[in-house]
């Protein structure tokens, strides 16, 4: 009998353009080319939830969920150079400033509504929004310092919730559920 398919899974905010475009000019000023490889510009995101391997008919449950978690587009912007884990970095990363708190409760309702559902345990560590974008080369030294050169301090909206199926490099987008802007009233 055959084993059911599993797939990677991560629950992630997609950027706009103009965000990762700011992101590309960071790491081809800040990721020295012998010690880091690039993100693709196309896979540039902020990490939610990393669900890891699960069957495959648990998509279709991560996208229910996050079709009945999704806000309000959250205000964003870049903050500084980061290297994550902070000892032996494996990756370059811009710091992403929860401007009013909104990426946050975002983040705590996909994950409590995940950990509901039952796919996902989440981590013990503090949600700490950033983006990756660039990971250390097999058989370099991790730096010990982040880079002097921060991103452009960029301000933007989170646009969508997206379930992606992670194939190494490559991620594949499942499900994808667009956020709202939030209104404005006028008085």
């Amino acid at each position: 009998m055959a084993e059911p398919a599993r797939l990677r899974l991560f629950v992630a905010l997609e950027l706009p353009a103009a965000a990762r475009e700011a992101l590309a000019v960071f790491c081809d000023e800040a990721a020295d080319p012998k010690i880091w490889r690039p993100v693709r510009d196309e896979a540039l995101h902020v990490t939610l939830a990393f669900l890891g391997h699960r069957p495959a008919e648990d998509a279709a449950t991560v996208s229910s969920v996050l079709s009945r978690c999704a806000g309000p587009a959250p205000p964003l912007a870049f903050g500084g150079a980061l290297l994550l884990p902070p000892r032996r970095a494996r990756v370059l990363c811009a710091e992403v400033a929860d401007v009013e708190g909104e990426l946050g409760a975002l983040q705590a309702r996909v994950a409590a509504g995940l950990v509901h559902a039952g796919v996902y345990e989440p981590s013990h560590r503090p949600f700490r929004p950033h983006a990756t974008v660039a990971r250390l080369r097999s058989g370099a030294r991790s730096p010990r310092s982040a880079p002097v050169v921060d991103p452009s301090p960029l301000a933007f909206l989170g646009e969508t919730l997206t379930l992606y199926r992670s194939g190494g490099a490559v991620y594949e987008p499942l499900a994808r559920v667009p956020l709202p802007r939030a209104s404005t009233s006028s008085g």
